[in-house]
């Protein structure tokens, strides 16, 4: 699609939205502070940002037991690895571009945390063990070294009425299908979404751990 007006310069940019106040530029930190480590040990979910260094860029969910990202020190956080897809893109990028940004999320507050830093990925045996869900030591732990931390402005939440109104009471079961059948279309599979989704069901119920 061709656009006539669009935004090329940072002066352009600030033309439409005005620099931010010092109010909202002070609220980084380097360091994981209380709230900051309290918020990480409260959240069961975060998603991981990462980029080739080439402009191919990721975002991958992790999802575990509330607390499951470790805060090791107070520059430093582990994300423990799940069996996946094999596809790893978070680790393919970190090892061409150790760079990522993390968003923490609760269910059922208006509050996410953002960090960004750079990250290794680490095999050491006793972290890992330290991971262990279910008799199941994680393979590999993405561990980022902290550059910049914030507390994100609740808006998006509020706006989007994610933990309440018609999303709180949406039907859960409504997509049920909907990774088998893109699987089966996208990927032009040669098996059907019926058999696809046993496939599913049964990575689901045997390797989550």
């Amino acid at each position: 699609m061709h656009f006539e007006d669009t935004v090329t310069t940072l002066d352009q940019l600030r033309e439409v939205i005005e620099p931010p106040s010092e109010l909202v530029t002070a609220k980084e930190v380097d360091a994981f502070d209380e709230h900051c480590r309290d918020f990480i040990a409260r959240s069961p979910f975060v998603l991981i940002a990462s980029s080739d260094g080439q402009g191919s860029i990721d975002i991958s969910p992790k999802g575990d037991p509330a607390g499951f990202v470790q805060v090791l020190d107070d520059r430093t956080l582990a994300i423990p690895d799940r069996p996946g897809n094999h596809r790893a893109d978070t680790f393919v990028n970190v090892v061409r571009h150790p760079f990522v940004g993390l968003i923490f999320l609760i269910p059922g507050t208006k509050n996410t945390l953002r960090v960004r830093g750079r990250a290794t990925i680490v095999r050491d045996l006793g972290l890992r063990e330290s991971m262990v869900v279910k008799g199941r030591v994680p393979d590999l732990a993405l561990v980022v070294d902290l550059t910049a931390a914030y507390f994100h402005c609740a808006k998006c939440i509020i706006r989007s009425e994610l933990w309440s109104g018609a999303n709180a009471t949406a039907d859960p079961t409504s997509d049920d299908l909907l990774l088998a059948e893109t699987m089966v279309k996208h990927g032009e599979l040669s098996i059907s979404v019926d058999e696809m989704q046993k496939i599913i069901l049964k990575d689901e119920n045997q390797r989550l751990y």
